[in-house]
């Protein structure tokens, strides 16, 4: 998030509206705009906001990056950043296809994935489209095949808060205090990262808290 310095002067009127230009553009989210989710794929997007603390978390800690089954991610990296130009997208939605980064990715047949990326990455985000044991485990092999290093490399997986013992399982990954909104989707999913994720250690403003 943006923090704001205190005793800093206010700004300007012109400066304020050239602020709040700029902001309303960033605050856009191009690929939610553009990009309709298909059912057939099983795809819902994650909001804006989640997109966005995702994308600072991948930024600070990877320098390439696979991103499987999660293109609202990958395309929302900055355009001009050394790790969108680094990273890859591990997709079947043939949209996809004319990104430079877009590799044709069924998550049923990880073998399939071309040898000359295997571990070549340092971090795998992931958001499989259904939630059964089996289909975490065969995401967990595409994992160990992309990434350089099984101890060093980083995982970042999107699933239900009850398949906790299941990820931990597979990936060695626990829940973060942040929790991604998914608009579309009825079910309340949990981020889970093998390491201790900065811009993921807040709760999540869009998430309703029934502690109250």
């Amino acid at each position: 998030g943006n923090s704001i310095a205190f005793g800093a002067k206010p700004e300007t009127a012109s400066q304020s509206s050239d602020m709040s230009a700029s902001q309303a553009k960033e605050d856009k989210n191009r690929f939610l705009l553009r990009t309709k989710e298909v059912a057939d794929l099983n795809q819902y997007w994650y909001s804006k906001n989640t997109i966005k603390a995702m994308v600072n978390e991948v930024l600070d800690a990877s320098e390439k990056c696979a991103f499987l089954s999660t293109p609202s991610v990958y395309f929302s990296l900055p355009k001009d950043s050394k790790l969108r130009a680094n990273s890859m997208v591990f997709d079947l939605d043939p949209r996809f296809k004319k990104d430079s980064g877009f590799v044709k990715y069924d998550f049923k047949h990880p073998e399939e994935i071309p040898e000359k990326l295997h571990h070549t990455f340092d971090y795998v985000v992931i958001d499989p489209p259904f939630i059964t044991s089996e289909v975490l485990e065969l995401y967990s092999k595409a994992a160990k095949l992309l990434l350089s290093d099984e101890k060093s490399g980083k995982v970042l997986i999107s699933t239900l808060q009850e398949n906790a013992g299941i990820v931990e399982k597979f990936y060695m990954a626990k829940a973060c205090t942040f929790q991604p909104s998914i608009p579309k989707l009825v079910y309340q999913y949990n981020i889970y990262t093998n390491y201790e994720a900065k811009y993921l250690s807040e709760k999540n403003p869009e998430i309703p808290s029934y502690e109250d």
